[in-house]
């Protein structure tokens, strides 16, 4: 995992020839990851934390108050984690996508139901040898998550508020769901609470807030607003001319078949929604990201401490965010705290902290969705 990975060019075209699952397809179909009231769900763990300073000594410990009978569901897609051997997944839940599933989504279960569905997703493999990748491929990992989506939409949301949340391929698979199935349709888009699509280089026109991706949903810039986008890819320096994240690709992209010319990529600060600088809430598992797979192994490179503690989770403001332009690349760029380690760009830098991208503020996320919970259940 030493080379530049050729995720971007994947991806897109991912986006570009999805074929659309037929609508009737059948609930049986859908691998539940995460569910409520599913044996051994990586999306429930407890929420006992350890707070340590920016140097990484422990301060003490809080277990955050979760909401009882949350009012809505978060439904998650998670990014290119599989360790299997082809360039394409099956639906077998191996260790990768359950600890993918507690280090990116499992602290919103303190907001909501989790939902998160397997998919047939191009895995590690696939990315390394694009090539050995077809058009097939692409499109079943994004006809199984319209597929889950449906099956939920009729057998379990029942009128509930949803927060999407993506990352990196899963939120490439979103950008496309949403603009599809809950964009355009107005019954379906007053269920959406909001969407957090991280590292997956959402488009907006240039200067506005929506219209490159999405035309009725906007950016979020308050907590207490609905049916909006918190999106960002984060970096410790500016992005590099070659940069994965934070530029449209030759500022023309595909989405649903169609050119859209004149974008940008859409930065929000999750701890400032509405514009500036502040400091990130940080929040990751105690436990180590499945121990041996190639994902698990980059992200003990990162940099993040892991001081040995007796709960399972550990938050840190180590770490002051603000969305950047410099370089012409729209990004969350970040600054360490005096004594924070400087986290490391991995693969390269052209990739900036991707691994970072769902925890470097999940903790103001998760604040986030519960401010918008409590807005969307009051209307």
């Amino acid at each position: 995992m030493s080379r530049r990975f050729p995720l971007l060019a994947v991806l897109t075209a991912a986006a570009a020839t999805a074929a659309v699952a037929a609508p009737g397809a059948a609930s049986a179909s859908t691998t539940w990851l995460c569910k409520p009231g599913l044996a051994s769900n990586p999306c429930t763990p407890g929420l006992a934390t350890t707070t340590i300073s920016p140097t990484g000594q422990t301060l003490g410990r809080v277990t955050p108050k979760a909401t009882r009978n949350p009012k809505i569901d978060c439904f998650y897609v998670y990014p290119t984690v599989s360790n299997q051997s082809g360039p394409q997944a099956t639906k077998r839940i191996d260790p990768e996508e359950r600890s993918i599933a507690l280090y990116q989504a499992a602290r919103y279960s303190s907001a909501c139901r989790v939902y998160a569905p397997m998919y047939r997703q191009v895995t590690i493999a696939g990315l390394l040898k694009p090539s050995s990748v077809t058009n097939r491929m692409r499109t079943t990992g994004y006809a199984d998550v319209r597929a889950a989506w449906l099956d939920y939409l009729n057998h379990d949301n029942k009128g509930r508020g949803v927060v999407f949340i993506g990352h990196s391929q899963g939120s490439f698979v979103l950008r496309q769901l949403i603009a599809q199935e809950v964009d355009r349709k107005a019954a379906v888009r007053k269920r959406l609470v909001s969407a957090i699509l991280l590292g997956g280089n959402v488009l907006v026109k240039k200067g506005s807030d929506h219209g490159g991706d999405f035309q009725n949903i906007k950016a979020c810039h308050s907590a207490t607003q609905l049916r909006c986008v918190i999106a960002f890819s984060t970096f410790g320096d500016t992005p590099p001319a070659r940069a994965v994240f934070g530029r449209p690709d030759a500022n023309v992209t595909v989405v649903g078949g169609r050119p859209v010319k004149n974008t940008e990529v859409l930065c929000t600060n999750p701890a400032a929604l509405g514009g500036g600088s502040a400091p990130l809430t940080s929040i990751f598992p105690s436990a180590p990201f499945a121990p041996g797979t190639a994902i698990g192994i980059e992200t003990t490179q990162v940099g993040l401490p892991q001081p040995a503690v007796g709960t399972p989770w550990i938050e840190a403001q180590a770490y002051t965010g603000e969305c950047s332009s410099a370089g012409g690349a729209d990004v969350l760029k970040i600054t360490g705290e005096t004594g924070a380690p400087v986290l490391k760009a991995l693969p390269d830098a052209t990739w900036g902290l991707h691994l970072v991208d769902a925890n470097i503020a999940l903790g103001d996320l998760v604040t986030d969705v519960q401010s918008q919970a409590k807005q969307f259940t009051a209307h």
